[in-house]
């Protein structure tokens, strides 16, 4: 009964900094002019610009119909998101009321699983939120919550018609999750008018359902190789590093516990994190699916890992790792595979230190486990224009690549986004993370399939434990428990 009261308090509290923020100032004044389109026009920058909001662009196609039934000469806008140059459009005045959008005041309450470390959550409020908030005079409520968290309040939200939270940014293995209960507003119409930036079709599975994209993907997420310089003279004689092979890769580490009498390969050993994403990068490189613990080809990729365990190449305290960012910052950790953005936190601390490469291949090619964001209006917001401008100001080509070099390396789910690319070690991080996105063989995470994916990646943690970290064989029994173990936690 607390846990429920103390939620209800929350969404008090929010619903009422939510009715704070009440419209109080409307656009400039703007007379009806008419316009005619020059290559690289689009209606939302054209309603932004004349009418002081890009999601008054209806207003622009309502007045260009209305005079086109008048004036032939005039373009019928059919597809808002398809204007030619040359086209006339009539604007109309600021003040018409179909195109009047007020945000000045409001307060947009936003609930994101993403950028929660404190350095992201710090850069994405003073480099992508307090911009925002200067130039349009509202304010964002930026709160950090888990997946579960954040559907949970969603449920509470939508079952008492109380919206609070008008902006979601959920993992896309949630996604499913939230499109079955139908807790999200389409967003097809206004992608389609954002004619500057197409979405990569990588994730539309998730994103998007029979037609209509209900998340705009931000933040993807692959898996690289990264090793510090001081491994390099253990690297097998004649391997290309941007082309290793899972055995090569063994045979380093192998090598490297060898020549420093103790291990320096890092996996996320604490039960229920990052190990399983880990395996199944190279469960996936060898023809296996995700998450598949005891075919043929999960068994390939079981002995490269026991590989290094046999030859003791894990760093010593691996049972205690929650990160690997930490021990390759400290050189205790001199080699790994693991999340780009991660990777890319250590690569630009100091990129003369360490080299950056495409995650190992397989038999099959190179694997890897991608994950991807996405934000979401919740039905019913409260503050609905004011989120459409707010997610339109989020997935611009030049604020997504900001973001994600800010964030680390993450990939920008936006096809414009590579035009904005520099050469800094970040933008190393996000090429050689695109290529893997690109030519590899890639598995989204499947959570929504379980009962309790924690429960899930445990079975793999114990794997690891008891066979691969104490040098013992794999063999095929202990496999096959282990995907009982998987299996029996299905939905």
């Amino acid at each position: 009964m607390l846990k429920r009261t103390s939620v209800n308090l929350f969404l008090v509290f929010a619903m009422l900094l939510t009715l704070a923020g009440v419209a109080s100032a409307a656009p400039p004044a703007q007379e009806e002019l008419t316009y005619t389109v020059k290559l690289g026009d689009n209606l939302w920058t054209l309603a932004e610009k004349y009418l002081g909001n890009g999601a008054a662009y209806h207003a622009i196609v309502d007045a260009t119909k209305a005079k086109y039934a008048e004036d032939s000469s005039f373009a019928n806008v059919v597809d808002p998101g398809l204007i030619q140059p040359g086209w006339k459009l009539l604007i109309p005045g600021a003040e018409a009321p179909a195109g009047e959008v007020s945000v000045a005041g409001q307060t947009l309450v936003f609930e994101s699983r993403l950028f929660s470390p404190p350095r992201e959550q710090e850069f994405f409020i003073n480099e992508v939120i307090k911009p925002f908030e200067a130039e349009h005079g509202v304010k964002v409520l930026f709160q950090i919550l888990d997946d579960d968290t954040i559907f949970d309040r969603a449920t509470i939200q939508q079952d008492t018609d109380h919206v609070t939270t008008d902006i979601v940014c959920a993992h896309n293995g949630k996604m499913p999750d939230w499109l079955d209960a139908g807790y999200v507003e389409d967003l097809t119409p206004y992608v389609d008018s954002w004619t500057d930036r197409h979405f990569s079709p990588t994730f539309e599975s998730d994103t998007n359902r029979d037609g209509k994209q209900y998340f705009l993907p931000v933040g993807a997420d692959v898996y690289l190789l990264l090793a510090n310089n001081k491994a390099l003279p253990y690297l097998p004689d004649d391997v290309d590093i941007d082309a290793i092979t899972w055995e090569q890769y063994a045979q380093w580490a192998v090598n490297i516990a060898e020549g420093e009498g103790e291990g320096k390969v890092c996996i996320t050993g604490i039960p229920m994190k990052s190990w399983v994403y880990m395996f199944g990068g190279s469960v996936l490189s060898y023809g296996a699916g995700f998450p598949d613990a005891n075919s043929a080809a999960a068994m390939e990729a079981w002995k490269i890992w026991e590989t290094i365990g046999k030859a003791g190449g894990f760093v010593p305290t691996v049972m205690n790792v929650d990160s690997c960012v930490d021990p390759m910052m400290r050189e205790e950790s001199w080699l790994t595979v693991f999340h780009n953005a991660r990777a890319g936190q250590v690569y630009a601390s100091n990129e003369t230190q360490f080299t950056l490469a495409p995650a190992p291949i397989g038999s099959k090619g190179i694997g890897t486990i991608a994950g991807v964001s996405g934000y979401a209006i919740m039905k019913g917001a409260l503050n609905h224009d004011l989120a459409v401008m707010f997610l339109e100001y989020l997935t611009r080509p030049d604020i997504q690549v900001k973001i994600a070099k800010g964030t680390g390396g993450f990939i920008p789910p936006v096809q414009e986004a590579l035009d904005y690319m520099g050469d800094e070690a970040v933008d190393e991080v996000m090429s050689k993370a695109i290529l893997v996105l690109e030519q590899g063989i890639a598995s989204g995470v499947p959570s929504y399939l379980y009962q309790d994916w924690g429960a899930v990646k445990a079975c793999f943690d114990d794997v690891f434990e008891d066979t691969i970290l104490a040098g013992n064989d794999v063999d095929q029994a202990r496999l096959d428990t282990a995907q009982a173990c998987v299996d029996g936690l299905l939905k």
